[in-house]
């Protein structure tokens, strides 16, 4: 009895042994910090980051005639790792030059003899300008000289697109609702100087749709001629992201560095 009882006992080592091994091979689970973590990490890999390049767009007319004369296009889009913004830009180039795109044979030029035909210039160059996480921004350049002219014309118009809605966002959207006047005077007196300068009254200023994020704040972009001359060029107006805290809606805005009151 004594021999089969320490056969018992010696049998029985192994398979203690074999069960802490396979307790101590179990995964545990991990922290809940930890786990936060990695949801976090997951959640922001939604955000794509943005690679974009600029190419040509070909045109089934790069220069388009009729009876008066002759119009060069030449437009450039972006290229990039989101098909729904590039066929936003597509889109937008079609419906603004249908022309260049159009199959329809050109018209005969109707000339004096020994004269040129009138030829004008159409150029579109499309650019990605940045991010912020799950905000982009991208700017349309257009430039169009019409024959004859003393002077082209151009325009930068600046999209801002929401990334996690897939969606432009225009100055509405992002705006609190029922402080467009509040608003617009923090605008004016932010740029009072300025403005003062050019005989810009109060009640003249009007928001512009036309917006990117800069550096300090939001840059408001005004067309040739609506606040300045042409030679000054296309008119900017900021107001920092500080005077916006109230203004516009906070997921749409920057972090601001928390400073410790005194």
């Amino acid at each position: 009895m004594k021999i089969r009882t320490n056969q018992q006992w010696l049998w029985a080592v192994p398979v203690s042994l074999a069960a802490l091994v396979m307790a101590g091979c179990q995964e545990r689970p991990a922290p809940q910090k930890e786990q936060v973590k990695v949801e976090k990490q997951e959640a922001s890999s939604t955000i794509p980051l943005i690679q974009a390049k600029v190419v040509s767009v070909k045109l089934s007319k790069p220069e388009a005639c009729d009876a008066e004369g002759c119009t060069q296009y030449e437009i450039q889009t972006v290229k990039s790792n989101l098909k729904w913004v590039d066929d936003y830009f597509i889109d937008r180039v079609k419906k603004a030059d249908p022309i260049a795109f159009s199959t329809t044979p050109n018209e005969k030029i109707n000339t004096a003899e020994g004269a040129s035909p009138n030829l004008s210039q159409s150029s579109t160059y499309i650019r990605f300008v940045s991010q912020q996480y799950d905000r982009a921004t991208f700017a349309i350049q257009t430039y169009t000289y019409s024959s004859g002219a003393a002077h082209g014309m151009y325009h930068q118009e600046f999209v801002n697109f929401d990334l996690k809605n897939k969606k432009r966002l225009a100055l509405q959207d992002i705006m609190v609702k029922g402080v467009e006047q509040q608003l617009l005077n923090t605008l004016y007196d932010s740029n009072s100087i300025w403005l003062e300068q050019h005989s810009i009254e109060r009640e003249k200023l009007k928001l512009s749709d036309n917006f990117y994020y800069g550096a300090n704040g939001i840059v408001f972009v005004y067309p040739l001629y609506e606040l300045a001359s042409y030679a000054e060029g296309m008119t900017e107006l900021t107001l920092s992201y500080s005077a916006l805290t109230k203004l516009i809606k906070a997921e749409y805005l920057p972090a601001l560095p928390k400073y410790p009151s005194s």
